[in-house]
């Protein structure tokens, strides 16, 4: 298991403004400078991933260190991989706190943003950690919760795999959200062809989209769900 508990966190000032919309030298201005620089001296961004084999694959899903995972399209992903990356990246429970505390809704909304900032952050850091110390070549990545096909509940068996995720200070609750909220889990894995569950995902006007609902390849790789 690698525990990434040390991780950079600048907060980009000119992406945040343009993200929230804010004016230079306004009013909103200064209150969105004294969070950055709040955030940016309480802030720590975690990760945590490890090395999984995979024991076995059937028609239904996978089995991984030994923990079942039910998903025929993770199944399907996984048809030429050996070993699997389960991870999780969090913004940190201190910003959490922190944005807890903010009153003001404007700026509670503000600290949320700065949040998504620390999780992009231990993200990539977890990101460049993986590729240095075991070059697993071109990768792509499923989340529980993503697709039908592999609910939330999944959620469980994952964290189960990754051990003791309260070394970065993330636990999931009875619903199997995760503690703090902005944080991500998944498992990468090694692929030829990129993928994306938005692909198989026909939810329009999403806000999270990252790639365009693909028909054929739903239909020709995947089948009837």
């Amino acid at each position: 298991m690698h525990v990434l508990d040390d991780i950079p966190f600048t907060i980009n000032r000119e992406l945040l403004y343009k993200t929230l919309r804010v004016k230079e030298n306004s009013e909103r201005a200064a209150e969105l400078d004294r969070l950055v620089q709040e955030a940016q001296s309480i802030g720590r961004p975690r990760g945590l991933y490890r090395e999984v084999y995979i024991d076995r694959k059937d028609e239904s899903g996978v089995v991984l260190g030994g923990i079942t995972f039910s998903s025929r399209i993770l199944r399907i992903n996984l048809e030429t991989a050996e070993r699997v990356f389960p991870f999780v990246a969090t913004c940190g429970r201190e910003l959490e706190d922190w944005a807890r505390s903010i009153g003001d809704m404007l700026l509670r909304f503000f600290a949320d943003s700065i949040q998504s900032m620390a999780m992009g952050a231990a993200i990539k850091a977890l990101n460049v950690h993986l590729r240095e110390h075991y070059h697993p070549g071109k990768v792509s990545v499923m989340s529980p919760g993503s697709l039908k096909d592999w609910p939330i509940s999944e959620q469980s068996s994952l964290f189960q795999l990754l051990g003791d995720t309260k070394k970065i200070g993330v636990e999931i609750n009875e619903s199997f959200c995760m503690m703090p909220l902005k944080s991500v889990s998944g498992i990468q894995f090694p692929t030829e062809v990129s993928f994306e569950s938005c692909q198989l995902c026909r939810r329009e006007n999403c806000p999270g989209r990252r790639a365009p609902y693909d028909s054929e390849l739903h239909e020709v790789k995947y089948g009837k769900l």
